[in-house]
């Protein structure tokens, strides 16, 4: 995307004080755009102070009452919510804005649905996607544009916060079939397309991207690459064996209030494991600017630049 081809209107940003929010704001301003990023009354001017750097608007909104965020997205070309959290969040706190975004006139909503395929699941499958399914109709009813952005796991979380790559015993856990294709993209990547997107006034319903795509047994030759030693595949069970340990998490360990308690990851890698959530017919080549990053190289800490110098500079 040439910057002669980029909106003067503003992209209009909640939740950037967040990681992903923060990315998708700053490649916004690097491919030329406009950003107003609206944010809680009382945000620490820290947290702001990165976007306001790089030339963005910072606006402070009271995010309960529509008319302040009917003003806040006023004249804006899309509004992209990178918001996280449970019900109050990504249900309320979205139809708010949802609501504001049509007030004003906004022809284009991008929501926080960066995830794995949840349009393919069942209800009751996992917490997280059943909010966002949830909003899902509500912003399908609504008199503007959406565009889901859809990404499957976050790479980033296999160097710590999902226990797939065991270091110490030098095995890559699963359960299922070791063939099934899973997908990855690093948060850099899913904030780089989303931000393109914001700034594409022809994107679809749905798009979907992956990093990489491995299953369990190539996850572990990834991790073989990464660390330069041999890793191999862990099978703990069947996907029934996966479900029967998230219902015993979910009673010594509720964590109902908690975004992502130990559980909610579970469900996410049944959703994985299963297939059902496979992403098909991937959009990655949309935007030809974006280098993606392959999990071997999140593994062992060399990702490269993200974009390619005609944008990044």
């Amino acid at each position: 995307m040439s910057s002669a081809n980029v909106p003067s209107s503003p992209v209009i940003l909640a939740g950037g004080t967040g990681n992903l929010g923060r990315q998708i704001g700053r490649t916004i301003l690097q491919a030329g755009g406009t950003l107003r990023a609206i944010v809680r009354p009382g945000t620490a001017t820290e947290r702001t102070a990165d976007l306001r750097r790089a030339g963005a608007e910072i606006r402070e909104v009271n995010f309960t009452k529509v008319t302040e965020l009917t003003e806040a997205c006023r004249g804006g070309g899309c509004v992209v919510s990178a918001l996280a959290g449970l019900r109050e969040t990504i249900v309320d706190t979205q139809t708010n804005l949802l609501e504001a975004a049509v007030d004003a006139g906004v022809p284009r909503f991008i929501p926080s649905d960066f995830s794995i395929d949840f349009t393919r699941l069942p209800r009751g499958t996992n917490r997280n996607l059943d909010l966002r399914r949830e909003f899902r109709d509500l912003v399908n009813a609504a008199p503007i544009r959406a565009t889901s952005v859809l990404n499957g796991m976050f790479a980033d979380l296999l160097t710590g916060e999902a226990p797939l790559v065991l270091q110490k015993i030098k095995r890559v856990l699963y359960w299922g079939d070791a063939d099934q294709p899973l997908d990855f993209t690093t948060i850099a990547n899913t904030a780089d397309y989303t931000a393109l997107a914001a700034l594409d006034p022809d994107t679809p319903r749905y798009l979907r991207v992956a990093g990489d795509t491995l299953t369990p047994r190539q996850l572990a030759d990834a991790a073989s690459e990464a660390f330069g030693t041999k890793y191999k595949p862990l099978w703990a069970g069947g996907i029934g064996a996966l479900t029967t340990l998230i219902d015993v998490t979910r009673l010594v360990a509720p964590g109902r209030d908690q975004t992502y308690p130990a559980w909610q990851g579970m469900q996410y890698m049944r959703n994985m494991l299963s297939g059902r959530a496979k992403l098909h017919d991937l959009d990655n080549d949309r935007y030809p600017v974006i280098r993606w990053t392959r999990v071997a190289e999140v593994l062992a800490g060399t990702v490269p630049e993200q974009l390619t110098p005609e944008l990044s500079h």
